[in-house]
């Protein structure tokens, strides 16, 4: 097991890790904490224990099949995306570094060194000698729907077999690295600064600003106890084309 420098009590009331953020979110379990807009008009909207009990799937799978802990670089391929907020979360709750790479990154696969690679296209990365999970963005899938690779994970069947509750993760190393989006590292304690926002927020993410940027904002709004509806960069287009529409959308989504 990988032990904390130093134990500290859960802090609830102002988390400054993963478990202490899903604490503090499935205090209302059933209030809405990530609502997602996605293109061909799909909405998805997880309360706080529904996105608890993804959160806590997935970091099963990642510590069962995978070792994932302190030092592991978990690569996500994925665009801004509530899947992708799902499989952050649940790489900082097991330590891991998180690799961003963008939709049109042309660096060598190699050159991020990953162990694992978190993505929509597995095929782009079965050379290398990371682990592979294919994810599927909608929402109802139920497989990949094409080939993967051999030895790879298919998300969409294999999360759903985890358990719901984390039956055990390592400690996270705040000193570690947390975040390498390929500009920057950002550790552990850099990742839940010690502001917290305006409390009970609840406000539109707009995807276009890149998923560095929408992870740190949902973090930030959870943090305060709030809630966030995630934009896709096209549906966010949208409705700067339609303030009609995005002002309709404000009023049924009771944005603050």
């Amino acid at each position: 097991m990988v032990t904390a420098p130093h134990a500290r009590a859960p802090r609830a009331d102002r988390p400054d890790d993963v478990s202490d953020l899903l604490r503090l979110l499935v205090r209302d379990p059933g209030r809405p904490r990530l609502t997602w807009y996605g293109d061909d008009g799909e909405r998805v909207e997880l309360s706080g224990a529904v996105l608890e009990n993804w959160v806590n799937k997935t970091t099963n799978l990642l510590v069962e099949e995978f070792d994932a802990s302190p030092g592991t670089r978990i690569l996500l391929d994925l665009p801004a995306h509530w899947r992708t907020t799902v499989w952050a979360l649940a790489a900082w709750r097991v330590g891991a570094t998180v690799v961003l790479v963008g939709d049109d990154d042309t660096a060598e696969p190699a050159a991020t060194r990953p162990d694992v690679v978190v993505t929509t296209r597995p095929g782009r990365w079965s050379g290398t000698r990371a682990d592979l999970v294919a994810v599927a963005l909608p929402a109802l899938a139920r497989r990949f729907d094409a080939d993967l690779p051999a030895g790879a994970v298919d998300a969409a069947s294999a999360v759903m077999t985890y358990g719901d509750q984390v039956g055990w993760a390592p400690d996270v190393d705040r000193d570690a690295v947390a975040l390498d989006d390929g500009t920057c590292e950002t550790p552990y304690r850099a990742l839940f600064p010690a502001a917290v926002g305006h409390r009970g927020a609840r406000e539109l993410v707009d995807g276009r600003a890149g998923v560095p940027a929408c992870l740190a904002r949902l973090v930030e709004l959870w943090r305060a106890d709030g809630s966030a509806i995630l934009l896709s960069p096209g549906v966010a287009a949208e409705l700067d084309a339609e303030p009609d529409r995005r002002d309709r959308l404000r009023l049924s989504e009771r944005t603050t």
